[in-house]
């Protein structure tokens, strides 16, 4: 299996180097809205687009797909509710396990049904210790999974959840707030989880400004993921994009 994507995202944490990746439900888009999207990504210089969401109850998925890799060069990168969630036409998945909840059907249930056919896709395979922080709003992720957030306030408990995915041999450890979050993962939390790591960390959810996101990369956030912000303003794609591309983390030899 392929892992260049994998491998860029380490080597930008070893440069010090921050992305920016935009969140596009394929349940949320018609045609010329994602033209507009993929048009403005480019512009702004968006390194990764992630296809997904908690529910996709339309059959779009590879047609969403598809038309973003016939018209930009941005990577495709699958972030799956659930494994039936896979298409061949993208360049990547982010093969999630739910480390924050107790649902064995999350952890590792679900893959163990998955696994045959997300072998057969050919997709470079990312798996990804994800963990959903209480962002002030209940989710569809935390309502689907009967799992509870990790409060907002309980640092240690996201330590030691992101350092267990990591010696459990998680790829990347996500920390998700989740969609219509009322507040973002705190700056104090990211610090604490991305200074005891050595994976890389992508962060989403409640992610509504540039300044939010610029404080979370500053906080150690090697990802940006912001989604449900850009489908109500889509003009902050370049706003947020050069504020997380600004930050450079001076790397010490």
């Amino acid at each position: 299996m392929r892992n260049s994507i994998y491998q860029s995202l380490v080597q930008k944490k070893q440069q010090g180097k921050k992305s920016f990746a935009v969140l596009i439900d394929p349940d949320k888009v018609d045609i010329a809205l994602l033209d507009q999207l993929i048009a403005l990504s480019i512009e702004a210089k968006v390194d990764y687009l992630l296809v997904g969401g908690s529910l996709v109850v339309s059959n779009h998925l590879d047609e969403c797909i598809q038309h973003i890799k016939e018209n930009c060069s941005i990577p495709v990168i699958l972030f799956p509710g659930s494994p039936s969630q896979i298409s061949k036409y993208a360049d990547a998945l982010l093969y999630l396990s739910l480390i924050s909840g107790r649902n064995p059907e999350l952890l590792i249930g679900q893959h163990v049904i998955s696994a045959p056919f997300v072998k057969q896709s050919g997709l470079e395979i990312m798996s990804t210790g994800y963990m959903v922080i209480d962002g002030g709003a209940p989710t569809t992720v935390s309502y689907i999974s009967n799992a509870s957030p990790i409060p907002a306030d309980k640092n240690e408990i996201a330590l030691c959840t992101a350092l267990a995915g990591e010696m459990l041999g998680m790829k990347l450890i996500y920390m998700d707030a989740g969609s219509g979050a009322k507040r973002a993962i705190t700056e104090t939390m990211i610090k604490k989880v991305a200074s005891n790591i050595e994976v890389p960390l992508i962060v989403g959810g409640g992610i509504t400004t540039p300044e939010k996101a610029y404080l979370n990369c500053k906080a150690g956030a090697d990802v940006i993921v912001v989604g449900n912000a850009i489908e109500k303003d889509i003009a902050l794609i370049k706003e947020i994009s050069e504020a997380v591309h600004k930050v450079q983390i001076e790397i010490e030899n």
